[in-house]
């Protein structure tokens, strides 16, 4: 074997064995250059163009994996290939497959280049709901009352796991076809994910970016199109969430384009640990199906605030300002079925665990400033960003257009909302539940019909000003 080390720090990894175009995963050879790189404390992974089949990858401090163009690394459709690890998926820490290229309890890391990594979700996206997405693990556990369940046993791989790690960059990259959750932040501080581009993730929870219970952390100038929340921030669920008690903080989401997907920016369901400290700008939505999503649950606590957002345009989104503090509850509220004598595994003890006493689990939303928004409603959504099939199957719900849908506590209601400058075309002005003290200063809600926005249970609530789409009111 060759010497892999060179006068510029590179490492490539045809010196280890892997060359490009073999049917066979380069699994081993890959994992020896990243090896070797870390043994002569850092440099550079680099791959001759073409496409190279791996499971999954562990990248070491001060190594980076440079995918350059015309490289694909291709993720092999084979569950031995990604061997468990201790993880957090979905606000539980629980045993979970690895991801496809993982940065686990290491510093110092960058994956870069402009090449693209291939997740080949197919095979997992069957798993879940069947080939025709109407069967899978999903159809087999609904009837035993274990929707609660089923995302958590139906193991898929991540794309990207930033795990436990600090001072780690992930940039440019194409990253497509995730199985679940294409780039996974967890636990961890100091992240900058820049110019990634996220393509054709037509399977359940094929999140864009999730950043969870992390620090000091910067999205900028990605591009994204997924089948579920493009850009998520979360902090745990339920008791294991409250448990581990750790926040998502000092945030910057900035410079970003959303197309398919449930949510240009989503905060939850997982809120358990507390979200602060956040500012989004400067961000478009084309044809996403929901623009901001706060979600969450009774079981969930956590407090979420200090959030600033603002300069946002979004083309063709149904639900522009969608808050649902009692999100899903088939899948929020886990209880095992009446009579129940089959397994109880260790993370179903975790999810069925109640929080006690229950007052806290009730989540608290409160000073997030809305500025400088625009919603424009075209006469229908740009073909190149309409909802795929599969997405209107399993939203039927998002289907109306409403400018505002908030459901919040009674004992908690969403409150300090400051709203300025924001303009809404939508079909219908829609309805606030819950809520206290929100400021509109120049909102504008326009509408076919002009009526006003439902008001129930607010205190100290200002009403936006009406207009009759093409009228003043």
């Amino acid at each position: 074997m060759a010497n892999a080390s060179s006068s510029r720090g590179e490492f490539p990894v045809g010196d280890f064995g892997a060359k490009p175009g073999l049917k066979a995963p380069c699994t081993q050879a890959i994992q020896a250059a990243i090896d070797a790189a870390a043994a002569a404390g850092g440099g550079a992974v680099v791959f001759a163009p073409g496409a190279y089949f791996t499971g999954g990858l562990f990248l070491k401090s001060h190594v980076e994996l440079r995918v350059d163009r015309g490289v694909d690394l291709i993720g092999v459709q084979d569950e031995s290939a990604y061997p468990e690890i201790d993880s957090r998926v979905a606000g539980i820490e629980m045993r979970w497959p690895s991801a496809l290229i993982n940065v686990y309890e290491q510093h110092d890391v960058k994956i870069t280049g402009e090449g693209t990594i291939n997740g080949q979700g197919e095979f997992w996206w069957d798993k879940y709901w069947g080939p025709d997405e109407r069967g899978g693990m999903l159809k087999e556990y609904e009837p035993k009352g274990l929707r609660w369940a089923v995302d958590y046993d139906c193991k898929r791989p991540r794309i990207v796991l930033i795990f436990k790690s600090k001072n780690v960059s992930l940039e440019k990259l194409t990253l497509k076809r995730s199985p679940f959750w294409t780039v996974h932040v967890c636990y961890s501080q100091n992240i900058v994910v820049d110019g990634i581009v996220i393509r054709e993730n037509l399977g359940p929870s094929s999140d864009g970016v999730d950043i969870d219970s992390s620090s000091d952390v910067v999205v900028r100038n990605c591009d994204v199109d997924c089948n579920d929340d493009a850009i998520c921030l979360k902090a745990g669920r339920d008791a294991d969430g409250l448990r581990v008690n750790r926040p998502t903080e000092n945030i910057v989401i900035r410079d970003c384009i959303v197309h398919a997907g449930h949510g240009l920016f989503t905060i939850g369901s997982e809120t358990s640990g507390g979200i602060r400290n956040v500012e989004v700008f400067n961000l478009k939505a084309r044809g996403t199906w929901i623009g901001f999503s706060f979600k969450s649950a009774r079981t969930r606590g956590g407090v979420v605030e200090n959030i600033s957002i603002h300069d946002i345009e979004m083309l063709g989104v149904l639900r522009p300002f969608r808050f649902t503090l009692n999100w899903l509850p088939a899948y929020s509220y886990s209880q095992l079925p009446a009579g129940w004598t089959g397994e109880v595994p260790p993370h179903w003890k975790k999810l069925i665990e109640p929080v006690t006493p229950p007052e806290r689990g009730i989540p608290e939303f409160k000073n997030i400033t809305f500025k400088n928004i625009t919603v424009t409603r075209p006469e229908r959504v740009p073909t190149d960003a309409a909802p795929s099939s599969s997405v209107l199957m399993h939203t039927p719900d998002v289907l109306e257009s409403l400018a505002f849908d908030v459901e919040a506590y009674p004992e908690k209601p969403m409150r300090g909302l400051v709203w300025e400058n924001v303009t809404i075309e939508a079909a219908n002005a829609g309805k606030v539940s819950h809520a206290k003290d929100w400021t509109m200063k120049n909102v504008v809600v326009r509408t076919p019909g002009g009526a006003p926005v439902t008001l129930d249970h607010c205190e100290g609530v200002t009403a936006p000003k009406l207009e009759r789409s093409g009228k003043a009111k």
